[in-house]
């Protein structure tokens, strides 16, 4: 991996090379987006049909669009039994974290005024999971459950298809499990737009949440607005921070479980220890020699693999909280006190035995994270996604009466004397 000093501009120059990733940065691949969910919107399943034949080269029709029961059974007969049992225990940590992030709806009263916020669940949530060669029956869990342990009463999955019509067993298992009432097979930016507008069998959702390729990111960016989405989210990430304490073969090890993803993943350490940095590039390219998909990972180091070393731990968290990581581990003396200073990470995983992978299958917490910067901004998927909150505002007259002068004058002031008057005709009996 690439060995830099750590100074304003190297950051400059590593941010600018990371943001090129965005699904922001694919225009190219907008107008074939934006055909597609034209398409669906004016043909509907027919649509879906012909895209399905298309890009996944599997006939599907009316007959079998949606997943029976009788699939599901026959999933769960090739599913390996420890893979099933694994799903369970993660389903129960993922519920409990989960339910921790439960809101209740609340009111206060005094003096004739009631003030409260009603929260609601979504009335209907659009899950996609990818398929092909990804199978993430993890993703599955992560995008499912926070929809359920919310409240929302109907869940939605779309999903493509292999050539010989079926999904993925383990796909199937999982979304079983987690509580999905309905699967299609349809993926691609086509499913998006299913689920955005509708069609004779796929029904319009609130919310569209799950992660895929560029074309299933730019759809859903194109139909926000129209339905809720989670975010729309940039290849893998992780970014190490360690210092002359951290075990470089574990550090080495870490930052590979996210540059196996695709070619562009990032893999980044910052450390304060030279000797570090330059252990743990040895221990990384050992690695690399021996994984599967070395390929893949060499070039996602060769494009977005950087190890960074800095002066101070200030300097070095400066950089973390600027490059805004998806994933973030913390491997260094008093690493909760340092935790403290971390202000931008989607995840943050502490200590040497907190490997980003824990979070990816079990632990818990969502694994679904702000990419590209974002985490500046936006949070992890969870139980708040899929609710809504309502105001809720009630006066007695003689709470009103005490008021209504100021109102009067504030609608005023904006030149709004519609508003203004619907206070004043409420008391133009006192004032004759």
């Amino acid at each position: 991996m690439k060995i830099i000093q750590l100074t304003e501009e190297s950051k400059n120059n590593i941010l600018e090379n990371l943001l090129k990733r965005s699904p922001n940065s694919y225009g190219k691949f907008e107008a074939s987006v934006n055909e597609i969910i034209a398409t669906v919107r004016e043909k509907k399943d027919q649509a879906l049909f012909s895209y399905t034949k298309q890009f996944d080269g599997a006939d599907i029709n009316t007959s079998n669009f949606l997943v029976t029961d009788e699939e599901i059974q026959e999933a769960y007969e090739l599913v390996d039994e420890k893979l099933l049992e694994v799903i369970r225990k993660a389903l129960v940590n993922i519920r409990k974290y989960h339910e921790k992030q439960i809101q209740n709806s609340w009111f206060t009263t005094e003096d004739g005024i009631i003030l409260g916020q009603k929260v609601t669940p979504l009335g209907i949530a659009g899950v996609y999971v990818p398929g092909g060669k990804a199978v993430y029956p993890s993703s599955v869990l992560m995008n499912v459950l926070p929809a359920k342990v919310a409240g929302v009463p109907r869940i939605v999955m779309c999903t493509p298809p292999g050539k010989d019509g079926k999904v993925y067993p383990s796909t199937l298992v999982a979304a079983k499990e987690a509580g999905v009432d309905e699967i299609y097979k349809v993926g691609g930016a086509q499913a998006i737009a299913a689920m955005a507008f509708g069609t004779e069998s796929v029904p319009k959702v609130d919310k569209i949440v799950g992660p895929g390729n560029i074309y299933v990111a730019l759809a859903k960016k194109a139909v926000f607005g129209y339905v809720s989405i989670d975010s729309i989210a940039g290849p893998s990430e992780i970014l190490v921070l360690a210092d002359e304490t951290a075990n470089p073969r574990y550090v080495a090890a870490d930052l590979l479980s996210q540059a196996e993803h695709d070619e562009m993943a990032s893999a980044i350490l910052i450390t304060t220890s030279k000797e570090l940095a330059q252990q743990v590039s040895k221990e990384v390219d050992s690695f690399v020699a021996v994984l599967s998909r070395k390929d893949i990972i060499q070039k996602s180091l060769d494009n977005y693999g950087y190890i960074l070393v800095a002066e101070t731990m200030d300097d070095a968290i400066d950089a973390v909280n600027s490059i805004a990581s998806e994933h973030m581990e913390i491997v260094t003396k008093d690493a909760f006190h340092v935790m403290t200073k971390i202000k931008n990470a989607g995840a943050i995983f502490i200590g040497e035995y907190a490997s980003e992978p824990l979070g990816d299958y079990f632990a818990g917490p969502n694994h679904v994270l702000p990419t590209n910067g974002t985490a500046k901004f936006f949070s992890a998927l969870s139980v708040d996604d899929f609710i809504k909150k309502s105001s809720i505002i009630s006066y007695s007259k003689e709470a009103l009466e005490k008021v209504h002068k100021d109102i009067e004058n504030f609608a005023e002031c904006e030149q709004l004397t519609a508003h203004a008057n619907s206070i004043r005709v409420r008391f133009e009996e006192e004032r004759k």
